[in-house]
C-alpha cells in the first residue's frame, strides 16, 4: 500500500469507510468523529431497541446542532427509520434543519417512492439508499434512478435474513454485482458494501477484497477498529498507482498520442488511480522503482 500523507477529509461520493454508531450511546460519538472512518453515521434504526428511539434521536440532534471543545460544527450522517415505520416521519422532521446533518442512510429502502417522499422532508440532504430485502434488489435499478438517491448501500444482514442466503461470497455475487451495475447505469457513485461483523485484520481484509472484487467502493463498519483497514482495501494500491504513474510518464514522453486501442482504456484507468490516490492523501515511497504490468480490462482485444 502506498503510504499516507497529511490524509485529506474524504467526501461522501469517494467514501470508503462507513462507521455506523449506535445512538443510544452518545459517548460514543466524538469517538467516532475522531476515528480514521470517512464517513459517521450515528444510527437512530436498527441498532436501537424501540423504547429508546425518542432518546436516541435526541441525543443525534443535540450532538448534531452543538460544536465541539474547539468551537468546530460537529457533523456527521444519521442512519433513519425505514419508511412506512411509525419513527420515520418523526425522524426526518427532528432532524430538518439541523446544522451538522451530512445526510442520511434510509433504512429498508424497497421502493424509489420512500426516497422521494424522505426527500420532500428533509429538502437538499444527501440520501444514501440502504437496500436490504429481496423486494428491495428486485427494484434496484428504479432506486439507483431515483432523483434524490445519492448512493446506494446494500444492508447485508437484513438481506440475508430475509432471503436465507449464506455468506459465502459466491452465494451473494449475483446481488452484489446488482448493486454496481445499478449504480453505473444511473451514473451513482459505487454501492457501500455490508459490513464484516466483528472481523478485524486478515479476516476484514480478505472481506474488503470481496467489496473491491464487485466493484464496490464503500463499506460499512460496525467498529472504529475496522475503518483503518477498509480505507486501505478500498484505496488504490501501491501496485496500481506505480503502474499508472510510469504509464502517464511514458505515454506523455511518446507525444501524449494514441497509439493503439489499449491506449484510451488505460489512459482513463491511470487518470482514475491518480485521482482517488490524491483524494485519499496517496503517494510513491521515495525511491521506489518497481515496474507492474496493465491492468487486464485495459488490453485491447
Amino acid at each position: 500500500m502506498a503510504p499516507q500523507v497529511a490524509a485529506p477529509a474524504v467526501g461522501p461520493e469517494l467514501a470508503r469507510s462507513w462507521l455506523l454508531v449506535n445512538g443510544a450511546q452518545p459517548e460514543r460519538f466524538a469517538a467516532a468523529a475522531g476515528s480514521a472512518a470517512d464517513v459517521v453515521v450515528l444510527d437512530i434504526e436498527d441498532s436501537v431497541a424501540p423504547k429508546d428511539k425518542e432518546r436516541a434521536r435526541r441525543n443525534v440532534t443535540s450532538w448534531l446542532d452543538a460544536r465541539d471543545q474547539h468551537g468546530v460544527q460537529q457533523h456527521a450522517w444519521v442512519r433513519v427509520n425505514g419508511f412506512g415505520t411509525q419513527w420515520w416521519e418523526d425522524d426526518l422532521r427532528a432532524l430538518a434543519g439541523i446544522r451538522g446533518l451530512d445526510g442520511v442512510m434510509l433504512a429498508m429502502v424497497e421502493s424509489p417512492e420512500h426516497v422521494t417522499r424522505t426527500a420532500e422532508l428533509l429538502k437538499d440532504t444527501k440520501i444514501v439508499a440502504l437496500v436490504e430485502t429481496a423486494r428491495g434488489v428486485q427494484h434496484l435499478q428504479a432506486i439507483a434512478g431515483a432523483r434524490s438517491t445519492y448512493r446506494l448501500g446494500f444492508g447485508l444482514g437484513d438481506f440475508r435474513r430475509d432471503t436465507g442466503f449464506g455468506e459465502n461470497p459466491m452465494t451473494l455475487a449475483y446481488t452484489r454485482s446488482q448493486f454496481t451495475i445499478a449504480s453505473r447505469a444511473a451514473n451513482l457513485p459505487g454501492p457501500i458494501d455490508g459490513p464484516a461483523v466483528g472481523a478485524l485484520g486478515p479476516k476484514l481484509a480478505e472481506a474488503t477484497s470481496v467489496t473491491l472484487e464487485f466493484g464496490m467502493t464503500g463499506k460499512l463498519c460496525l467498529m472504529p477498529e475496522q475503518a483503518a483497514t477498509v480505507n486501505e482495501g478500498l484505496s488504490p494500491s501501491l501496485s496500481e498507482l506505480s503502474w499508472a504513474t510510469e504509464f502517464l510518464q511514458e505515454f506523455d514522453a511518446d507525444g501524449g498520442e494514441i497509439r493503439n486501442g489499449s491506449d484510451l482504456p488505460r489512459l482513463a484507468r491511470a487518470r482514475k488511480i491518480l485521482g482517488l490516490a490524491g483524494a485519499f492523501g496517496l503517494s510513491i515511497p521515495e525511491g521506489y522503482d518497481v515496474h507492474f504490468e496493465a491492468p487486464t480490462d485495459t488490453y485491447h482485444c
